[in-house]
């Protein structure tokens, strides 16, 4: 089997993306298909997987997987590369468009070179986003130990948001200090967290200037988290620490963040870059 692809980065946060409207549409990559394609060494290499399949209620539906097979609601590096692939590669001539996720219907709208996301409201309740063991929204809220821990690094209070997925948010005072590789994947499977979770370390510069690195649920380390820096920045405001439209600096660039109260949604605005295209082997055994 031969797949047409298209590489994408969203601050570097980047993706193999499928066009699967036509002659793919019957097909679903399975978790080991998923893990070659994003392989870097035998495969094209990239966090996750996306496919634009059609859909009855929007321009296209995006279906995303993570190299560990797993499928994620939501991605907001991501959907900003669909979208611009869709108007690149003939599968639309909008610029605003509706693509449905596991998170619902999104709306991202291409300006130049750059996409801004309407992502919709936050959900703050712990039984939303899902977060077991608490009730109410989880602001600066100790995470219970983790045993055992592979460092003495302290873990700060953790605020938790859910973007369509899950986020948990740290805020520190130096990212570049934080054993993310270590610590990511435990706060990830901790069992506060029922369906897994993703996880941010913020440092705040000022009030409209965050410094942020990510671990991704099912990716690991990634330059860039879009749902996250929406997470994050809302986690920013419910603390008392950031202004209604925030710069998040991340690994890989840097998103424009917007939320003004609970009741409106997170508006977020950043790149979507074509990297190449090409054609890929699918052996039988994959």
């Amino acid at each position: 089997m031969i797949v047409t692809f298209t590489k994408m980065h969203g601050c570097g946060n980047d993706f193999v993306v499928i066009d699967a409207t036509r002659d793919l549409r019957d097909w679903r990559p399975t978790p080991s298909q998923a893990a070659f394609l994003l392989d870097p060494n035998f495969g094209i290499g990239g966090d996750q997987l996306l496919l634009l399949y059609p859909a009855h209620n929007a321009d296209a539906r995006m279906v995303i997987m993570n190299p560990d097979g797993s499928e994620a609601e939501m991605c907001g590096n991501g959907i900003r590369c669909c979208a611009m692939y869709m108007l690149r590669h003939g599968l639309t001539v909008k610029r605003e468009l509706v693509i449905a996720t596991l998170a619902g219907l999104i709306r991202p709208a291409i300006e130049g070179e750059q996409v801004r996301v309407n992502m919709g409201a936050p959900r703050l309740d712990a039984s939303e986003i899902p977060v077991a063991d608490y009730t109410g929204q989880v602001v600066a809220q100790p995470l219970p130990s983790v045993t055992p821990w592979p460092c003495d690094y302290s873990l700060p209070p953790m605020t938790c948001v859910s973007m369509g997925n899950p986020h948990a948010v740290f805020f520190v005072s130096d990212v570049t200090t934080v054993p993310l590789a270590d610590i990511g994947p435990l706060i990830e499977h901790h069992p506060v967290f029922p369906r897994r979770t993703n996880v941010e370390f913020a440092q705040v510069l000022n009030r409209a200037r965050v410094r942020m690195r990510v671990w991704e649920r099912g990716a690991g380390v990634t330059l860039a988290c879009g749902t996250g820096a929406c997470a994050m920045v809302v986690a920013g405001i419910l603390n008392t620490l950031l202004d209604p439209i925030v710069q998040v600096q991340l690994d890989g660039g840097e998103l424009t963040i917007r939320w003004t109260d609970t009741a409106s949604p997170v508006w977020m605005t950043g790149p979507a870059v074509e990297v190449f295209n090409g054609t890929i082997a699918l052996d039988e055994h994959v």
